[in-house]
């Protein structure tokens, strides 16, 4: 017996125009100009948006679990309570960026630049923080802002 087809909600459509709860799911999205867009509670899991600028979009909710954003550029964007576990954010461009309650479970933010950025209620066991710029940072636990210069890990400030 043949299953049915999936339906069209589940299917996704790369062609599809930036807009809310939109399904990117696996497309290949890299080096695209997307500032100021709202992906708010879009599909873009295991999505290719490598070397791309969203700096300023919202996110909010978005699914971008195991997502590819190498050197995609984020800053100021809204990525508040999005999943990205398994993401890879080399090299990504978080300064200023909304964090808080992100899903960042085993992500890669191998020098990163999360300077400014708030990590409030953020969860990040097993997540790859290598050489990341976390200066200025709101930490996880949404009191301590981590001192100038923190690589790799959130040093407090100098009393």
């Amino acid at each position: 017996m043949l299953s049915p087809a999936p339906s069209g909600a589940q299917l996704a459509d790369c062609a599809a125009p930036p807009a809310p709860s939109v399904n990117w799911q696996r497309c290949q999205l890299n080096d695209r100009e997307l500032p100021g867009i709202d992906l708010g509670q879009s599909n873009l899991r295991e999505a290719n948006l490598s070397a791309s600028n969203l700096s300023g979009a919202n996110l909010h909710k978005a699914d971008a679990r195991r997502a590819r954003m190498t050197a995609t550029v984020l800053a100021g964007t809204n990525l508040s309570g999005a999943n990205l576990r398994e993401a890879d954010l080399t090299r990504a461009v978080l300064t200023k960026a909304d964090l808080r309650n992100a899903d960042l479970r085993r992500a890669r933010l191998f020098s990163a630049d999360l300077s400014g950025a708030d990590l409030s209620g953020a969860q990040l066991d097993g997540a790859d923080l290598l050489h990341a710029d976390l200066s200025g940072t709101m930490w996880v636990d949404g009191k301590t802002r981590c001192a100038e210069g923190s690589s790799g890990q959130c040093r407090a400030p100098q009393q």
